[in-house]
């Protein structure tokens, strides 16, 4: 009973634009910072840091919706999916955004030469399009262009763009001799995909007794 009160809550009409609000928070926060010249001694650095950790954090919460919605029975998650996925993609673009301005300055050669000569931008940027690929199929007119099998295809990237922009977050704070923050990440996403493998091992054992 407490589950269908649950999911009745959560298909509420206003929890949609609660999440718009709450994802939009950090973005508020880094404008009042900005504007206050409360970003430190580097402000590009914390603006890039910020932009990339929500947007590995979006990350971390789309991966988390499909254990929530199969494993507890929260179905109603499934119409918070790509919205937070928008979202996660949204810091992405700022964080290139910022790179691109703050960084390199809007030059594009050096920025090309930087995805071809450091690996952790070439990484970040391979997880950048894939995650764009996967925001830009987001929507209902991709589904019934590509077809439902192909579709779902398609966005199991999300499980190699998360890998990478790990390996991406890595790099660069290896750089810095400061790794600790992201093996949290590695342990949420780790177990994220071991409860996915748990559950196809599951599949394929009652699909088999089926068949003896």
């Amino acid at each position: 009973m407490r589950l269908v009160r649950l999911n009745t809550w959560l298909s509420h009409t206003t929890i949609k634009p609660a999440v718009w609000l709450l994802c939009l928070l950090p973005l508020a926060t880094l404008i009042l910072r900005v504007m206050a010249q409360e970003l430190g001694p580097n402000p590009a650095e914390t603006l890039l840091r910020s932009t990339g950790d929500w947007a590995l954090r979006g990350l971390c919460l789309v991966l988390t919706l499909t254990p929530l919605q199969q494993g507890i029975g929260l179905t109603a998650l499934g119409r918070l999916r790509r919205l937070l996925g928008l979202f996660s993609f949204f810091y992405a673009v700022l964080h290139a955004l910022i790179y691109a301005w703050l960084e390199v300055g809007w030059q594009w050669q050096e920025m090309w030469q930087d995805v071809l000569e450091r690996p952790f931008i070439t990484v970040g940027m391979l997880a950048w399009l894939l995650l764009a690929v996967l925001a830009a199929t987001s929507f209902q007119a991709a589904i019934r262009t590509l077809g439902g099998k192909r579709w779902k295809r398609v966005h199991r990237m999300v499980h190699l763009a998360a890998w990478l922009v790990l390996l991406h977050f890595y790099w660069m704070r290896e750089g810095k001799n400061n790794t600790q923050e992201v093996w949290y990440y590695v342990a949420v996403i780790a177990t994220l995909q071991a409860w996915r493998l748990w559950r196809w091992y599951q599949r394929r054992s009652a699909q088999s007794a089926v068949r003896l």
